[in-house]
């Protein structure tokens, strides 16, 4: 799977596998454990330039191509699904003012989150508007200085730890989809009005911040609004696009850490007076398992080089990769903890941890028959246009 990776991304790949094999994983069952969130890792994260992956070079990044990230995400994830979700977000966060920020804002804003000095979140999901965002009830008035946002956004990954937050809120509540504007809020935790409830009781995941959001008044000035009033729908599906690879890349790390703990224990593991390595049964379901992350990874990896070249189609295909990336991940760290047995129900083992991570993959970012409903109608798009790209 190296074929046609450069030299940097080999490198950074290396670099971000040791870390995540000497730093991370010693403390992946503590984190999941205790649910504390853990600020170790983003001082480490600070200290070895990993905030820098998503973001342009000008803005002090190490690029911002998709399938770097992809790969610096799957290293993680491979270990601590928590570790990759710490800067996947810091990435989703950012993209909104990468991709429709003026040059201003971007010279402002990224810096600081490139260097992993500001913590950035991206506050579109509310309590009753989850897979139909056009129906988000958060509501920016416009006053002379700015805007004062009302309402509540949910299920915001990293809300609560976060400096700098992406909000998603209406302008014009009777124009729909098309009255949705993108605004920067900047020092979230100290801002008026603002507060943040932590979400407890997680199946996965139990180390990333998950917050409510609640904005009572929350001052924004105008020069932090992203693009035009209504554009913000359009900036948050651009933004989808190119997120959703990188939770396909995640899907992708667990499903690894899952086969390198089945393997590892299928070797070692006796019964009957021989390793249950030697049995066809666990041989066929290691291969199976092996493919599948082959088949997942490929997709996924083609999503990424399809958004780096800014290429037609990249919305059906970044849906097919979360896709199945996301059910792979499922089956696979299901079928892990199957291999290891008792053992594997236990968390002695990560594989039950990866089991219960892997869900959130197929629910964030947009569920999974979410993605369905992208994939077919681009797909139907397509052969109704001629063949046209429908993203």
């Amino acid at each position: 799977m190296d074929l046609g990776l450069s030299e940097d991304q080999l490198s950074i790949r290396a670099a971000l596998r040791e870390l995540a094999r000497t730093r991370i994983a010693p403390r992946a069952r503590e984190v999941d454990e205790t649910g504390a969130f853990p600020w170790d890792y983003v001082e480490l994260f600070r200290g070895h330039d990993v905030f820098a992956i998503p973001f342009p070079a000008e803005h002090g990044g190490l690029g911002g191509d998709a399938l770097t990230l992809a790969l610096a995400v799957e290293e993680l994830a491979r270990v601590d699904t928590t570790a990759s979700l710490i800067l996947a977000v810091q990435a989703l966060g950012s993209y909104p003012i990468t991709l429709a920020g003026s040059a201003e804002q971007r010279r402002r804003l990224l810096p600081d989150l490139a260097s992993g000095a500001r913590l950035a979140a991206y506050a579109l999901s509310e309590p009753g508007a989850g897979s139909d965002p056009a129906g988000m009830e958060t509501r920016a008035e416009r006053r002379d200085d700015g805007y004062v946002i009302t309402g509540t956004k949910t299920w915001i990954s990293g809300g609560g730890v976060a400096d700098t937050i992406t909000v998603f809120a209406k302008t014009d509540p009777g124009a729909g989809a098309s009255g949705v504007s993108a605004f920067v809020l900047e020092d979230a935790r100290s801002a008026p009005g603002l507060s943040a409830s932590t979400i407890h009781g997680k199946l996965g995941i139990r180390g990333s911040n998950t917050a409510e959001l609640r904005f009572e008044g929350v001052a924004v000035p105008e020069a932090n609004r992203l693009g035009a009033e209504g554009e913000g729908l359009r900036i948050a599906l651009r933004v989808l696009d190119r997120s959703r690879p990188g939770i396909a890349a995640q899907a992708v790390g667990i499903a690894q850490g899952a086969l390198d703990c089945a393997v590892d224990y299928a070797r070692e593991r006796r019964q009957f007076g021989r390793p249950i390595a030697e049995f066809q049964a666990i041989q066929f379901m290691l291969a199976d398992m092996d493919a599948q992350i082959q088949a997942a990874r490929a997709v996924t990896h083609l999503a990424c080089r399809m958004i780096d070249a800014g290429a037609d189609g990249t919305t059906r295909v970044a849906a097919i990769a979360k896709l199945v990336a996301s059910d792979t991940a499922m089956r696979v760290t299901t079928d892990a903890v199957q291999v290891l047995g008792g053992y594997g129900y236990v968390s002695d083992f990560p594989v039950e941890r990866m089991m219960r991570d892997a869900k959130i993959t197929q629910i964030y970012e947009g569920t999974n028959q979410i993605q369905r409903l992208v994939i077919a109608r681009a797909l139907l798009g397509e052969r109704g246009a001629g063949g046209r790209s429908s993203s």
